[in-house]
């Protein structure tokens, strides 16, 4: 496939974008922070995202949203990006609407996906334990209780956890932490007895949770996929979720990139615009190619997940290895060259910097997953 938008999807990008760059500008960001609001997001402007259909992106038609692909959920990741717009898009409406459509039963489905698509219920999946991703050392126990299960473990780093109406819980039914046998998603009620969740405000101002489980009954209908076999059904979850990070950090690197040459093209020094010196329009040029081969190879992602799916894990890896080094490079030459000005908080550039870091490690760092492509290529 041609590595562009359609003409559909274009206008669904012009229409994020027109939502999100006026009603959440960075200074969106910079003042629920500075309030310490206690939701962290707008609910107001969560409200709008349903009312325009893209809390319901992802929903199939028959339950109540528009059926689209993963590629248009880039689209408005990549917008999310541009504007470090916190909202619960990721989690609820890319990665919880993912695993309940993959691997939903149909009472699972009815019972939660219009819902989502209406935005009137917020989801959040709970993988990792550590400080790194890593989904296959996962250890939170699920121990078979009499019609169900009992959960018994922690999770670190939940998206959005606090806020989530409906937790998708990775628990071990059988195996040892580093295999993938014996892996099982849950549904589970954050209200439910035992459950005990912390928000943690990460360094970029976005939610996240740590998530306590201590002796949590779900009944065996709350299973979501198969027993001991959900290793592929979080795969491919989490492929969504990667190419969806990708995206946003793409819409991150492209913003920083507009603010920095604008700002080349605006300081003077020794009675010269900075931007007329060569150095810098190295650097400057550089970024820009840099930026562009990323986005073809996160579009490339997203495409091969609308496509064919089961064999787009290498591709995902590549996007998101790439949007994370790229990002990364963003952000440090545009500090750079906003010179002193770049490390003060009252200058926006900073939070680019943040959000990138946070990106990086969500769902795996560049080093992760070109370890991973290393693996793939050795089999």
């Amino acid at each position: 496939m041609p590595l562009v938008l359609t003409e559909e999807q274009s206008m669904l990008r012009d229409s994020a974008r027109g939502l999100i760059s006026d009603k959440a500008p960075v200074s969106h960001l910079r003042g629920l922070r500075d309030s310490q609001d206690a939701t962290g997001f707008s609910r107001d402007l969560w409200e709008a995202f349903a009312e325009m259909g893209f809390s319901g992106l992802l929903v199939p038609e028959n339950f109540g949203g528009s059926g689209l692909g993963c590629v248009e959920a880039g689209v408005v990741m990549e917008e999310i990006g541009r504007t470090l717009m916190p909202s619960p898009f990721l989690s609820t409406a890319v990665l919880a609407v993912s695993a309940l459509s993959r691997g939903g039963s149909e009472a699972q489905k009815s019972a939660h996906l219009p819902d989502i698509a209406d935005g009137s219920l917020l989801a959040a999946l709970a993988v990792d334990e550590g400080a790194k991703h890593r989904p296959l050392q996962i250890k939170l126990q699920a121990v078979r209780s009499g019609n169900g299960f009992k959960l018994s473990g922690a999770k670190a780093l939940v998206v959005d956890g606090h806020t989530a109406d409906l937790l998708i819980v990775a628990g071990r039914t059988g195996g040892a932490a580093g295999e993938r046998s014996g892996l099982t998603l849950f549904l589970v009620d954050p209200k439910a007895k035992g459950v005990a969740i912390e928000r943690t405000v990460m360094v970029d101002a976005h939610n996240a949770a740590r998530i306590e489980f201590a002796n949590v009954e779900v009944d065996a209908d709350h299973v979501l996929g198969e027993v001991d076999q959900g290793a592929a059904l979080l795969d491919g979850v989490l492929n969504i979720g990667r190419g969806a990070v990708a995206s946003e950090m793409v819409g991150l690197s492209e913003e920083v990139f507009s603010r920095t040459v604008s700002y080349l093209k605006e300081r003077k020094q020794f009675g010269k615009l900075i931007g007329e010196f060569q150095a810098l329009q190295h650097r400057a040029a550089q970024l820009y190619i840099d930026i562009e081969i990323t986005r073809a190879a996160v579009l490339k992602a997203l495409q091969t997940l609308d496509g064919d799916f089961d064999r787009a894990s290498a591709a995902v890896a590549v996007a998101k290895a790439r949007a994370g080094t790229t990002a990364t490079l963003a952000v440090q030459e545009g500090v750079q060259m906003h010179g002193g000005m770049g490390m003060t908080d009252q200058f926006d550039i900073g939070f680019f910097m943040k959000r990138a870091r946070v990106c990086q490690e969500l769902f795996g760092d560049s080093n992760y997953h070109a370890d991973q492509l290393a693996r793939m290529k050795s089999y």
